[in-house]
């Protein structure tokens, strides 16, 4: 018997011991591999046996091309060059079982091109997202390495003929056009139509989807190169055809009035009158949303991609949508034309300024602020930092807000000031002493700190709104508080639907979880709940009506929320759409009630559908041939002005010299109508780490 065993392992041993050999063995872990991470790391939503069957097909064809390349080369060499793939394969699976497990998406090479600039903030959020068993992706490369230089396996050193090689290659190609046939025939027009890098890698696998991406990226920079003048003909038939004139009984109430944009930071609308254990979660918010003067809107949709705050930032303020992958501000923010509202501000006679209590390079802000017209970008040079005052991504919002005071009381007004809040960010930590109420009790460690940091957002927005009013720029002022994107991803379907009541959660459920609050204040304003179906891309155009500016020949893919017959289809950066009547996610249709009729639409209904869709796919087409072709470049709207970056600098001494001088011009701000005394005294804040 212990013959027949050694025997055994010997036979296998020498099997192995081929390059053939060892080849098949690398395939063969590396597909298993693959395949368990599909199943175990990522959510593709497989809902049919062909989708099942091309998951477990679709890493080999990849595979077999791309290490097959090692059969071209002989002895010790074709076997590292193996293991060289092998590990670099190993790395990109983890990479993107970290990115997935957060954001609900795969990496792209915007992304990545974009990590210099946030990778000094990644390190909190890696740790908590790292699992234990996200480590076996390297078993395989560690057993092959072991097996090689204990000499189990032995190198074969003997030549392979090259047509076995190219046989090898040919196989690969030819097993990719029949997984590509299938997924065709499974999900028409595949890499046309959808915007979704879920499919790409369900079907294709994320092989593939690397490959694409890294084409897409390709072709989104050469499209710049070959845009001409005549690119702006379709946009502007796509203008005149869907764009609605404004609401008169709204426009110019608020012409001439500061304006403050207030980002809440991972915001979801279920915050609101949210209770844990009987006590609210905002209710500062929850005060502020439903004020007689505030126009809320519980319809609203966080609409962005890859970029997330990034893409908010870029629809909230220009009226696009963010990349299919990577993100506006990264890629396009230095070197783009852009006639974002800062700059139609400014030349309007407004002050226009941001801050953010983080490096001023974080999504390429400072370089991006001056192309979208900011004269002042305050950024973490501008603040005093301790020890104690940051946490993840920057200054935590109370001391933020607070510092933040001393600018805002010496803007000439009126002003434009975009406030960007941190603290409600992933992985939802705050210190003992900021904890003010009680987390919930999901067993989900992500969701489950969510509300205390939403809780200490809360009390600063709250220690904020008392100090303008004390300071008077309450009653003077536009105030815009809006959520930037959900704050827990679709991976934790457990613990939403008990966040919601519900037993589970249906992918309707889950679009209706991208609701973000969005709220308007202005005293005198026709405040309460408006339930139009709305999103990010909708606020400039919606802002520019109240503040009484001409809004018929912009480039703005969006329209005035408060505009009668508007077109209701809210369109995700995926290419799906969100409406009053119906609603498709994925290749399914459901209609307002959150019930599938996807095979029950009458001919009338479909038609309906159909048209919502083709609104979107030409929506978000259009959107990235403006973006990546820097079509604005070769149109200007009436009384627009180029902005001339090179009138801004974002650095502390000249931002500060800035502000002086434009004090003494225009003895408007707050500071000088209060006779030249600061005003901060009155901010009063409860941040245990300034006492």
């Amino acid at each position: 018997m212990e013959e027949n065993k050694l025997r055994l392992v010997n036979k296998i041993r020498d099997i192995l011991s081929t390059r053939v050999g060892f080849f098949i063995l690398t395939i063969v872990l590396f597909w298993l591999k693959t395949y368990w991470v599909y199943q175990s790391k990522f959510s593709l939503g497989i809902t049919n046996n062909m989708q099942k069957f091309l998951l477990v097909v679709n890493p080999i064809p990849a595979a077999l091309l791309i290490f097959g390349i090692a059969l071209y080369f002989r002895g010790k060499k074709a076997y590292w060059i193996m293991m060289i793939i092998n590990l670099i394969e190993s790395l990109w699976l983890f990479a993107n079982t970290l990115y997935y497990r957060e954001f609900s998406d795969f990496l792209s090479f915007g992304i990545i091109k974009s990590s210099g600039s946030v990778a000094n903030n990644l390190t909190l959020s890696i740790s908590e997202i790292i699992h234990p068993s996200d480590f076996l992706i390297f078993v395989d490369f560690v057993v092959l390495l072991v097996l090689l230089l204990t000499k189990f396996i032995r190198i074969d050193y003997r030549p392979l003929k090259k047509r076995y090689a190219l046989f090898v290659s040919m196989a690969a190609i030819v097993l990719f056009a029949f997984n590509l046939t299938l997924a065709e025939k499974d999900r028409s027009q595949l890499l046309t139509r959808t915007f979704d890098n879920n499919y790409i890698v369900k079907y294709l696998g994320l092989n593939f989807y690397a490959g694409y991406n890294a084409y897409q990226t390709h072709k989104e920079s050469s499209t710049r190169a070959n845009a001409s003048s005549s690119d702006m003909d379709q946009v502007l038939k796509y203008l005149k055809k869907n764009r609605v004139g404004a609401n008169m009984e709204y426009f110019g109430q608020a012409k001439g009035k500061n304006v403050f944009i207030f980002h809440l930071e991972s915001f979801q609308q279920f915050l609101i009158n949210y209770r844990v254990n009987g006590q609210e979660v905002t209710p500062n918010i929850n005060k502020f949303y439903t004020d007689s003067n505030t126009l809320s809107f519980d319809n609203f949709f966080n609409q962005v991609g890859q970029g997330k705050t990034s893409d908010a930032e870029t629809m909230l303020e220009n009226s696009l949508f963010g990349l299919p992958s990577g993100s506006v501000m990264t890629s396009y923010g230095t070197s783009n034309t852009f006639q974002a509202l800062p700059a139609m501000l400014d030349q309007r006679g407004y002050t226009t300024a941001a801050f953010h209590g983080d490096v001023g390079s974080f999504w390429n802000r400072d370089n991006t602020y001056k192309s979208w017209g900011y004269q002042y970008f305050f950024s973490e040079d501008y603040y005093d930092n301790k020890t104690n005052y940051s946490i993840g991504y920057g200054l935590k919002d109370k001391i933020f807000l607070q510092q933040s005071a001393k600018y805002i009381e010496q803007l000439p007004q009126p002003f434009y000031a975009k406030l960007i809040t941190v603290t409600n960010h992933y992985p939802y930590e705050i210190d003992k002493q900021n904890q003010n109420i009680e987390k919930t009790t999901t067993g989900d460690k992500t969701v489950d700190g969510y509300v205390q940091t939403a809780r200490y957002l809360d009390d600063a927005f709250g220690e904020f709104m008392s100090y303008l009013k004390k300071v008077g720029l309450y009653d003077n002022s536009m105030i815009v508080a809006y959520g930037d994107h959900y704050g827990i991803s679709n991976n934790h379907k457990k613990a939403i639907a008990q966040l919601l009541g519900l037993d589970s959660v249906s992918d309707y459920d889950l679009a209706m979880f991208q609701k973000v609050p969005f709220m308007i204040h202005m005293p005198g304003l026709k405040g309460g709940i408006n339930h139009t179906y709305g999103g990010e891309i909708d606020v400039m155009p919606t802002l520019m009506d109240l503040l009484g500016i001409k809004n018929t020949d912009t480039i703005q893919l969006g329209n005035d929320l408060l505009a009668k017959d508007r077109n209701q289809t809210v369109v995700f950066r995926n290419g799906d759409f969100v409406s009053p009547n119906f609603s498709k996610i994925g290749s399914k249709v459901y209609n307002n009630q959150g019930q599938d009729v996807t095979d029950s639409l009458t001919a009338e209904q479909q038609k309906e559908v159909d048209t919502q869709q083709k609104y979107a796919d030409e929506t978000l087409s259009l959107s990235d041939k403006i973006v990546t072709g820097d079509l604005l470049r070769f149109y200007t709207p009436s009384g627009f002005t180029k902005v001339d970056k090179s009138q801004f600098s974002y650095k502390y001494s000249n931002g500060i010299k800035q502000l002086k001088e434009a004090r003494q011009k225009n003895r408007t701000s707050v500071i000088d109508k209060n006779g030249g005394k600061s005003t901060q005294d009155l901010y009063q804040t409860d941040a245990p780490e300034l006492k």
